[in-house]
């Protein structure tokens, strides 16, 4: 989902979804689908706000504050897959497309993963292998989580006295390759590119793992960039070493 900089994790979200639901469930900003359709935001602020009106909604419930590239506080609208394909009704077909192909891509990302075929259990070399394999792969996620405890213990140790952090940063507190940490950051869903810089996905940002500074580059740009908070990076210090202990065995 788009990235929209969190002023608070209490009271500006949107209303109509618990706190819980609006960090672990799937719904789309205003700002995302004026980009995705190529429409300006306030148009697309102004289709939610008259759909709202013709379902008496209060569209209230769906807004959420977040800080744009000057540092002001500005107003999105969160919704829901049922509220997006309302409001795309009166959209075209193109601008439909776009759209529908962002949810498809978000559910994907929350789609449960199909379990593997179970071994047959009733002939006995079959068996045998099954159980060789899975105490194999016990032992080396025992190393590998025995080798993972002191970097982990480190990292914690470090972030309590230090703000917040950059991807290379952490990636080179985690002893991370850079470009293999960019791909588990993407392969995860925890961040992604947008206009050239690194943005967190909304969730992490509710959860407190991220914070969006807004800055200036020296030609007068304006940009948002997602930092890790030390809460992120004890966080994704966890993750990391999971990812590699897969990736090990």
């Amino acid at each position: 989902m788009h990235a929209q900089p969190q002023l608070d994790n209490t009271g500006k979200v949107a209303t109509r979804f618990s706190n819980f639901e609006n960090v672990s469930r799937t719904t789309m900003s205003s700002r995302e689908i004026a980009e995705l359709t190529g429409k300006r935001h306030p148009d697309v602020k102004r289709d939610i706000q008259a759909m709202a009106s013709e379902l008496e909604e209060d569209v209230s419930d769906f807004a959420h504050i977040y800080l744009d590239s000057m540092n002001r506080e500005q107003t999105e609208y969160l919704l829901d897959k049922e509220l997006t394909e309302t409001l795309l009704t009166g959209y075209s077909a193109k601008m439909r497309r776009a759209v529908v192909r962002r949810w498809t891509e978000l559910e994907e990302q929350i789609r449960p993963r199909v379990l593997a075929t179970l071994p047959d259990f009733s002939n006995p070399a079959a068996a045998a292998r099954a159980w060789a394999e899975q105490f194999e792969l016990q032992q080396a996620s025992n190393q590998a989580l025995i080798e993972a405890a002191p970097k982990i213990a480190f990292v914690e140790k470090y972030v309590e006295s230090t703000g917040l952090k950059g991807f290379r940063q952490v990636a080179k507190l985690l002893k991370a390759n850079e470009a293999r940490f960019r791909e588990f950051l993407l392969d995860k869903k925890i961040m992604y590119r947008m206009g050239g810089e690194w943005q967190a996905y909304q969730p992490h940002i509710d959860a407190g793992r991220f914070e969006v500074k807004a800055g200036t580059t020296d030609s007068g740009h304006a940009y948002n960039q997602s930092k890790f908070t030390p809460k992120g990076v004890n966080w994704v210090a966890g993750l990391w070493a999971q990812y590699q202990l897969r990736e090990a065995v």
